[in-house]
């Protein structure tokens, strides 16, 4: 299986990155390093910016671009493909094994500067390989400034064969002079027949369950699979889309938001409760604290829990917040969903399951109640970005769904 199979219904950003991989193993073999900047005349550039929807696969494409830098496969010789799949090469950088690939995800809100700072050390060294020393950073928009500043310097002064694959959602999400040095690579939604056709291939997905997982993801590719995968996942996506027929009073507008935000804690809870406890665990015996010191803590190991607690801590409000991100996601879908119907469309609904509640919320206002309720969704996205308690933000919510 080749390394770009992964990237469902995105032929065009593959035959870019086929063609980098391609000059970027000319260039190995001419003995000189990446040319810099986007405007360079060569496919191949030293630093790259994915960016494309929720669920489009820009870290799955900036992998695959990794490991075809580094595939070893006998058929290049003679005028192969880069990235079989199959290679040593291709298979360590997939597995996240290989010497000369390093990537960087970060669970907290942000990343810090002294991350970066170790990241931009590591890029200045030359690969062990001989080929290419590719840093794979998901999130960049979580970089702080300072971090951000830190990664400029890489980019700016690039080592030779070093190559940075940055992701993040969209451009804007990026300092404009950390972008201008990058070449950018966009990627589209993705087709939910593409969507579905996986999941019966590679998770064996009976197709009508298929189909309904990947119109209910709107491209979202892992979204799809846990959905198709995870009886939970499919029932708690049940319980968003009931909210906006249970914002009739205030008190089910109340009791709505108290039921999404209470269901966001528990995933978070859940999430963390066996990780942090192993994480300390790991941490204490690290400092060798499980082998008893007459009820002492050794030198060091408090400062050291204190700063894990932290990331801890910092990574629990990230997983609330993803919860939350993916109902209101769903929820501005159901809406959008009724607009359609409101306005007569004939294509395709994402949430086709749900007609008879899309019907009914679409007999019971004009559109232009529709276009406000979908606005309150994406206030409160932006609400829980600014920091606002979680349950205020989502009760505004539903009184301005229920008010229309």
């Amino acid at each position: 299986m080749s390394v770009w199979d992964d990237l469902v219904g995105q032929e065009r950003a593959v035959e870019q990155l086929t063609t980098a991989a391609v000059a970027a193993r000319a260039v190995v073999a001419a003995g000189r390093g990446a040319p810099t900047g986007p405007g360079s005349g060569s496919a191949m550039t030293h630093a790259w910016l994915f960016t494309g929807p929720p669920g489009a696969g820009q870290a799955t494409a900036a992998r695959a671009f990794a490991a075809a830098l580094q595939c070893t496969s006998p058929d290049l010789d003679l005028g192969g493909t880069p990235g079989c799949g199959f290679c040593d090469g291709c298979h360590t950088v997939l597995a996240g094994s290989h010497a000369d690939v390093k990537t960087v995800r970060n669970d907290g809100l942000s990343i810090p500067v002294r991350d970066m700072r170790e990241l931009v050390l590591r890029a200045s060294s030359y690969p062990t390989g001989g080929r290419w020393s590719a840093i794979l950073l998901d999130d960049a928009h979580r970089l702080t400034e300072q971090a951000a500043n830190a990664l400029l310097k890489g980019v700016e002064e690039p080592s030779p064969r070093t190559v940075w694959l940055l992701c993040a959602p969209s451009v804007q999400d990026v300092l404009p002079t950390i972008r201008s040095r990058c070449r950018l690579l966009v990627l589209r939604t993705p087709p939910a027949a593409a969507v579905a056709d996986m999941l019966v291939r590679r998770d064996g997905v009976d197709p009508a369950l298929a189909g309904l997982a990947a119109r209910a993801s709107q491209g979202d590719l892992d979204r799809a699979r846990r959905l198709a995968v995870d009886e939970q996942v499919r029932s708690r996506r049940a319980d968003v889309l009931r909210i906006p027929l249970e914002v009739a009073d205030v008190g089910g507008c109340l009791t709505a938001a108290q039921r999404l935000v209470d269901t966001a804690k528990q995933d978070a809870e859940q999430l963390a409760g066996t990780r942090d406890a192993k994480e300390t665990d790991d941490l204490k015996a690290a400092y060798g604290a499980s082998e008893g010191l007459g009820g002492r803590a050794p030198r060091g190991m408090a400062g050291a829990i204190k700063e894990l607690e932290k990331r801890q801590k910092s990574r629990a409000t990230r997983t609330r917040r993803e919860t939350l991100g993916v109902a209101l996601g769903e929820l501005l879908g159901f809406y959008r969903d009724v607009l359609a119907l409101q306005l007569g469309s004939t294509g395709e609904l994402a949430n086709e399951d749900q007609r008879p509640a899309l019907q009914r919320v679409a007999a019971a206002g004009p559109p232009e109640s529709t276009l406000r309720r979908m606005e309150a969704v994406l206030a409160c996205r932006t609400a829980l970005d600014r920091n606002v308690d979680p349950l205020l933000a989502v009760e505004a919510m539903t009184l301005a769904l229920r008010a229309g």
